[in-house]
């Protein structure tokens, strides 16, 4: 599972908010998807630029995973790398994209672990709002002893600065 930082939690929780205020999704787009929309948010482009650089290459999100290498200079490449940066592993990535981390579905209630559709904005929402709380848990476990803050102060002041 990803390594909790800042600038993760806060990417997380600016896609949530996007996706909720109406930002486009469509699973079948590589700059839309799952994972597209994550991506936005960590690397400031754009669903197109997004797009454009995954059709360089061939196959979906997780196909381009597999083939991921920090040294190809494929544009790709380079945006995986700076998500990768921000405290994610492949493995979060294409677990995003198929919504099936069990770390993560295990924190859902039965009904919808059972029942996700990797391509519902609805689900997709669920899983990353179940995905930044658990993030947000580990983060302020690691860091209990080093703040003194009560919780919703460390929330504040984590995502904001």
């Amino acid at each position: 599972m990803a390594t909790p930082t800042p600038e993760l939690i806060l990417g997380i929780r600016k896609t949530i908010q996007k996706l909720k205020n109406g930002a486009p999704y469509q699973w079948g787009h590589m700059g839309a998807c799952n994972c597209g929309n994550l991506a936005q948010e960590l690397t400031k482009l754009s669903k197109g630029e997004i797009h454009a650089y995954a059709m360089q290459r061939h196959g979906d999100w997780n196909e381009q995973l597999v083939d991921y290498c920090p040294t190809s200079g494929y544009p790709m490449d380079l945006m995986v790398g700076k998500m990768l940066e921000t405290g994610l592993t492949l493995d979060d990535l294409m677990h995003l994209e198929k919504l099936s981390d069990p770390e993560i579905l295990f924190h859902l209630p039965l009904d919808k672990r059972l029942n996700l559709s990797k391509n519902s904005k609805a689900d997709v929402i669920l899983y990353l709002e179940t995905w930044v709380k658990n993030l947000e848990e580990k983060w302020l476990e690691a860091h209990n002893s080093e703040v003194s803050l009560d919780t919703e102060k460390i929330n504040h002041f984590t995502l904001l600065g």
